[in-house]
């Protein structure tokens, strides 16, 4: 039979167990850690960023629309990051009714205007939205690497 003692340290490894992933830490167990949860959400997260950048891309090229991974990943991270339905309800377009929305922070006036064919018209699509901003930034600043670039955050 096991003294109280040993049962408490029994009950207290398994509430550390279940705990310490939850709030985002790694527990070593003897030579294996559990790892937290919210790693892997980052990495999905990512994932998922990089595969509408890279398809965005590939829109782009086939329409002659220039641009780089590099600008339009930093240019999403400033503006949304990396939310694609993220919404904008307090600059001058929002109090004049035309909020910018999704992850390059588009108004809708400017994304009909530059929509890309063959891309969605939901203004919230990821690639739909990357590519009409930077089909703007081409016309507008020769290319979203100028808009990036010209920004220090």
């Amino acid at each position: 039979m096991r003294s109280l003692t040993s049962l408490g340290q029994i009950a207290n490894t398994a509430v550390r167990r279940m705990v310490v992933p939850l709030v985002g830490l790694s527990l070593a167990v003897g030579t294996t850690a559990v790892a937290a949860p919210q790693a892997n959400a980052a990495t999905d997260s990512q994932r998922r960023l990089n595969g509408w950048i890279n398809h965005s891309l590939t829109v782009m090229r086939a329409n002659g629309i220039p641009g780089s991974y590099a600008a339009i990943h930093k240019t999403i991270m400033r503006e949304s990051s990396g939310n694609q339905y993220a919404i904008n309800l307090w600059d001058s377009n929002a109090r004049a009714g035309i909020p910018s929305k999704g992850l390059m922070q588009v108004i809708d006036p400017t994304f009909r205007a530059y929509h890309v064919k063959g891309t969605s018209w939901n203004i919230y699509d990821p690639i739909a939205n990357i590519t009409a901003a930077c089909n703007y930034a081409w016309h507008r600043y020769g290319t979203i690497n100028n808009v990036a670039h010209r920004v220090n955050y």
